[in-house]
């Protein structure tokens, strides 16, 4: 009885990897995946079109660490699944939709920290424009 090889998945650089724009983008791909997998797709990291930084659990982790440490409530967590399953935010512009959208803020922003400390958001902090400097007008000793 021969034992055949392992063929281990070739997995992309992570050089190449592009990091979310936002915390919210990164919600929407992991609710896609997640969609996904429940559907009976295959997934696999460096597969899509757009390398990226983590698998979908990763986005998980960070959520599920947030509840357990009592950051996120199952308020927030709901408000999520059900959004994330439209692929889209609560609209400011719909008055029904008020509560949700605070909800959906509120944990936006505390994932916001965790995915950026693991690489997988980028860019500026959530509500945050780059900072410009200013020119030193005071004297050198």
């Amino acid at each position: 009885m021969s034992i055949a090889p392992c063929r281990a998945p070739v997995l992309a650089s992570m050089d190449r990897a592009q990091p979310f724009a936002s915390a919210e983008d990164a919600w929407f791909w992991t609710m896609a995946a997640l969609t996904a997998r429940r559907d009976g797709a295959r997934l696999g990291a460096g597969r899509g079109q757009v390398v990226r930084p983590c698998e979908p659990d990763d986005v998980v982790k960070c959520l599920d660490r947030l509840y357990r440490q009592r950051r996120i409530d199952l308020a927030h967590a709901r408000i999520m699944r059900i959004w994330g399953e439209r692929h889209e935010s609560p609209s400011p512009r719909i008055p029904q939709e008020a509560g949700d959208l605070r909800l959906w803020q509120e944990a936006m922003e505390r994932l916001d920290f965790p995915l950026r400390a693991k690489g997988i958001v980028g860019g500026p902090p959530r509500g945050m424009q780059p900072a410009e400097l200013a020119p030193f007008q005071g004297r050198l000793s």
